[in-house]
């Protein structure tokens, strides 16, 4: 899969799965996910994004620390989800 095509559909999961108030076309690449300044997610919203990912592309998220290096933003859940992809 193109790798932009695959950050799209990371965009669609995350607008769809986390009913966001935002049109993924609204969401940078590199736009911080958590935190002020961000799309400002929340815990809830990580635990879902985990599920969706390993239910749409088969990764899973062993732990915290890696859901928080891996959950960054777009780039970095792309980057995850093509390392780890089954």
């Amino acid at each position: 899969m193109p790798e932009a095509n695959l950050r799209e559909e990371i965009k669609e999961m995350m607008v769809e799965n986390l009913m966001l108030k935002v049109s993924k076309d609204e969401i940078a690449d590199d736009l911080p996910l958590f935190g002020p300044g961000g799309l400002g997610l929340d815990s809830i919203d990580a635990l879902e994004l985990v599920v969706s990912l390993e239910k749409k592309f088969g990764v899973s998220v062993a732990n915290s620390e890696t859901a928080r290096q891996a959950l960054a933003s777009v780039n970095t859940i792309h980057d995850y989800v093509v390392a780890n992809r089954k």
